[in-house]
């Protein structure tokens, strides 16, 4: 299973390539299928940017991760 992670637009290349930061993490993705603007929120899922969403969906995600996270590490802890 792939999950598809926010991430911001913080440098538009050449070839609709975009680079996008995921909190700290930056990777490249392919923009073809929806040409964002510097600074927009995308969902990137296997290389391909697939979703623009505005920044307060983009953060209630990543608060959502962040939740899930916690709890994965609550429960390995015991």
């Amino acid at each position: 299973m792939c999950l598809a992670i926010p991430g911001q637009v913080v440098k538009l290349m050449e070839d609709q390539i975009a680079l996008i930061d995921y909190g700290g993490t930056r990777r490249e993705a392919n923009v073809m299928y929806v040409r964002p603007k510097l600074g927009d929120w995308v969902i990137v899922h296997a290389g391909f940017a697939l979703q623009i969403l505005d920044e307060e969906e983009a953060r209630e995600t990543l608060a959502l991760w962040d939740e899930a996270l916690d709890a994965f590490r609550q429960e390995m802890a015991g």
